[in-house]
């Protein structure tokens, strides 16, 4: 048996609370930006390309950035812009999107026709995917290559396949640019095949979570396309969100107009590949140690709100045993800190964590193998405690600041760097690199939604969620990353669309741009499922994009 439908999406935007923002200036050290950006790295390189100056008198500095989700992911405009005008001026000079110039900037999710089959056998196992998908770009390139990728190659997980193709086209239209945004080139896919699922499991009379159980992907396997699972909390996920909406129980019993729907999806933790292709790590941490006690964490990982910063200082405070009050993070400035790819495709918790803990840990062995030395007790005897270096037989027992005076006697500072790479992923055939990921994340929503079936307005009642993050690192940041996600979703599901008549975008502001607000969203129910992954830090994987995908199908397969 197979199903295939067609489906059109309306292109939503980001819709961050801090519009684009970037200061310049020249000196005798060359060009400072500092920008409201994603990517410090890449617009290091793009803005020494198109001043036509050398990397190394370029800067690129960070600050606070107020959310970016995938629309501050690309060097911009205006950022050569100010730039130019600098160098012209010889003054500083700084520019604001109002928000109409933010929604024209956009870069946000791609307007989509997308036709997908699914076939499945008497049992309910699935047999063949195919998909024909085109989107629509606007009038310039952004990610459209990788998106136009992703949509195709993210529909091969979380279920098995193994008969499996598709054909992308994105297509240039007289429009504001299309880019990456939060579930970057899979949310709609996703919608499409989610959506089938429950179309077959209604023809074949099959509960909706049982035929989905019955194609999980197993931990520790390879797809058709050659993507290496390794944690895998596709089965806990649903069967949290199954017993927490009482599905068994409730589902189909209720009246006409009273829907209950479910959902799954997954997600990368980070791409094994760089944007322009070269051979450094993904991510370097440096630490430096000095007299008082404070680690200095230098990092280039970027923090758009997500809470990468606090991340890096919990797994180094972890390592070495020690509060967060002594460790101090400085982030995302191409003068003082290392090169870190960017915050895109959920990269920096797996990534820029790793290379935390690596370093971490080799400043962790620096004051053993030192202590050691000065106290002439075997290195395999010392321990570090909270905030002290003890022997088993306690005949030494020192706190942090006489281990760090030991550590740093005759040689003042100590520096020392730590790395991730990713290791080699993937087939040896045309796209095998398109998705490639260290590991993935997994999840499932439910929801409940009443309709008005005179009007066919939707209110949606409740959502229970559960994503599989390998090991929260931050519960707290874990819990709203996710609900976060979810509104999102919920967002794009209901009332966000970008409206155009004869090009002319008819609603660029926040007015008529319909994102819920506090009264629109239902009840979010949250569940963090913990299946620690053997690579990530900790056992991390990303949390930040993979739970927006199984919302949206999780409310439409309600309302059918």
């Amino acid at each position: 048996m197979r199903s295939g439908m067609q489906f059109e999406f309306e292109g939503v935007s980001h819709a961050f609370t801090e519009p684009h923002a970037a200061s310049a200036y020249w000196d005798e050290n060359g060009l400072t930006v500092i920008s409201a950006t994603q990517v410090p790295h890449y617009l290091h390189r793009a803005l020494a390309k198109v001043m036509e100056i050398p990397l190394s008198c370029v800067r690129v500095i960070k600050p606070y950035v107020g959310g970016g989700f995938g629309g501050k992911g690309d060097p911009f405009p205006h950022e050569m812009i100010v730039a130019h005008l600098s160098r012209v001026t010889g003054r500083p000079v700084k520019i604001t999107f109002t928000r109409e110039e933010v929604f024209l900037s956009n870069h946000g999710r791609h307007p989509t026709k997308l036709f997908l089959e699914l076939g499945v056998d008497k049992e309910g196992y699935f047999k063949a995917l195919d998909a024909d998908i085109a989107i629509d770009g606007g009038a310039y390139g952004s990610f459209g290559v990788v998106t136009s990728y992703y949509n195709g190659v993210l529909l091969q997980a979380p279920y098995k396949l193994d008969n499996f193709g598709f054909k992308t086209y994105r297509v240039y239209t007289n429009k504001p640019q299309c880019g990456a945004m939060r579930g970057h080139g899979a949310v709609n896919s996703r919608f499409a095949i989610e959506s089938i699922i429950d179309d077959l499991a209604h023809k074949l009379e099959m509960d909706p979570c049982e035929i989905r159980m019955k194609n999980f992907l197993t931990p520790n396997t390879l797809t058709v396309g050659h993507y290496r699972i390794t944690s895998n909390g596709s089965r806990e996920s649903l069967s949290k969100v199954r017993e927490q909406s009482d599905w068994d129980a409730r589902r189909g019993k209720f009246e006409y107009g009273h829907g209950l729907g479910v959902a799954c999806g997954f997600f990368i933790s980070g791409s094994a590949l760089p944007i322009i292709w070269n051979e450094l790590p993904q991510s370097t941490v440096h630490l430096k140690l000095d007299f008082d006690g404070r680690v200095l964490v230098t990092s280039g990982a970027s923090d758009i709100g997500q809470g990468s910063d606090t991340m890096l200082a919990m797994i180094v405070a972890e390592v070495l045993n020690i509060s967060m009050d002594k460790v101090f993070v400085l982030a995302a400035d191409t003068l003082l800190t290392p090169v870190d790819m960017g915050s895109y495709s959920s990269r920096v918790t797996f990534m820029a964590g790793n290379a935390a803990k690596d370093a971490a840990e080799k400043l962790r062995d620096q004051i053993i193998k030192y202590v050691s030395a000065k106290k002439e007790i075997p290195e395999s005897e010392l321990n570090l405690g909270y905030e002290q270096v003890f022997s088993n037989d306690k005949s030494c027992d020192i706190n942090w600041l006489e281990a760090v005076d030991i550590l740093v006697s005759g040689r003042g500072a100590v520096n020392v760097s730590g790395k991730y790479i990713s290791p080699k992923l993937g087939g040896d055939f045309k796209g095998s690199g398109a998705g490639l990921s260290p590991s993935y994340s997994f999840g499932a929503c439910a929801a409940e939604v009443e309709v008005d079936t005179e009007t066919g307005h939707v209110k949606i009642l409740k959502v229970w969620g559960a994503h599989d993050c390998g090991k929260a690192i931050n519960p707290m940041a874990v819990e709203g990353q996710l609900e976060g996600s979810w509104h999102m979703g919920i967002g794009q599901m209901m009332s966000e669309q970008m409206k155009y008549y004869n090009g002319l975008l008819v609603n660029n502001n926040f007015l008529d741009y319909k994102m819920p607000t506090s009264l629109d969203t239902p009840e979010i129910i949250t569940n963090i499922i913990e299946t620690i992954d053997p690579e990530g830090p900790f056992g991390a994987k990303e949390t930040g994009e993979g739970a927006l995908h199984p919302v949206l199908p999780a409310i439409a397969n309600a309302i059918f």
